[in-house]
């Protein structure tokens, strides 16, 4: 039996972002999260997504799967594209504009269903209204980092057909759930929002106050050689034998030896030398010499 692809498991990362604040990502998504979430629960917002109410929300690798329709909108930092599950799309319009029965109605199978125009104009409308607090996440965190604001690109871009992400694309994975549903059973629908490298550069970019955040206290009250760590290394002794002696070796003997001090090492660099002394069972290094 094969052994199964894991490769999927793992982000692969985009060479032009190395050495940014990646590790910092859940936490823009948190907040997107609960944006999102805020959106969704609001008068407004229950119009388009009725009571439906998400379940989880972050940066994952794209999608693979068929069949999705990606739809692009261009921000003040970039473009975003946004692909629904059919039967998301579907259930928003029955529960919108299904027919009112105490009849359990069966399950539609978005395969044998035939897509409308209204069914466009909600995923053209639901689409946008995520690229815009997807912006205004992106502009929060920016003005958190002191980055410079970017000024509004006028009038709400349109919303067109886009290409799927490439697989070392960015893009965000949301989880909703039906009214009522449990997750026990098949009640959960996604959408996913992919992010272009400019508007990707910009959430790492408003992260950096995160990542300052982090250290910040500590760096402005240690200097900085009190905050770099650096490994020691102890050479107790050392002992010159031939090579015969060696291979003459045997299991019981002895190699007598005598411990004087003790070299400490840099990368297998000398820099000082120690006195080994013996403190509550273990060994210990004391009296320190610069080396010559």
């Amino acid at each position: 039996m094969n052994p199964p692809d894991r490769s999927r498991d793992f982000q692969v990362l985009d060479p032009c972002l190395l050495g940014r604040p990646v590790h910092l990502l859940p936490r823009f998504a948190a907040r997107l999260a609960e944006a999102l979430g805020a959106a969704m629960a609001s008068p407004a917002g229950r119009r388009y997504w009725g009571a439906w109410r998400l379940v989880s929300l972050a940066f994952e690798r794209a999608p693979e799967q068929g069949g999705l329709r990606w739809l692009g909108v261009g921000g003040a930092y970039g473009n975003a594209a946004v692909a629904f599950e059919r039967r998301l799309l579907l259930a928003l319009l029955e529960g919108r504009y299904g027919r009112r029965t105490s009849v359990q109605a069966p399950p539609r199978d978005p395969v044998f269903e035939r897509v409308t125009a209204t069914e466009e104009r909600l995923a053209a409308t639901l689409t946008q209204q995520l690229a815009a607090l997807l912006d205004a996440r992106v502009a929060a965190g920016l003005a958190a980092a002191g980055a410079p604001a970017v000024a509004p690109a006028g009038a709400p871009a349109g919303v067109a057909p886009a290409s799927a992400p490439g697989k070392a694309g960015w893009v965000i994975r949301a989880v909703l759930r039906a009214p009522g549903g449990d997750a026990a059973v098949n009640a959960d629908s996604q959408l996913w929002i992919g992010l272009d490298h400019d508007l990707m550069a910009h959430v790492l970019q408003g992260l950096m106050a995160d990542k300052g955040s982090v250290r910040g206290v500590r760096a402005r009250s240690e200097p900085l050689a009190s905050s770099l760590t650096v490994k020691l290394d102890g050479r107790l002794l050392s002992k010159e034998i031939t090579l015969a002696t060696l291979f003459d070796l045997a299991v019981g003997d002895v190699i007598p030896v005598s411990v004087g001090r003790a070299d400490v090492l840099l990368d297998e660099s000398r820099l000082f030398t120690a006195s080994v002394a013996e403190h509550k069972g273990k060994l210990c290094l004391t009296c320190f010499e610069d080396a010559e």
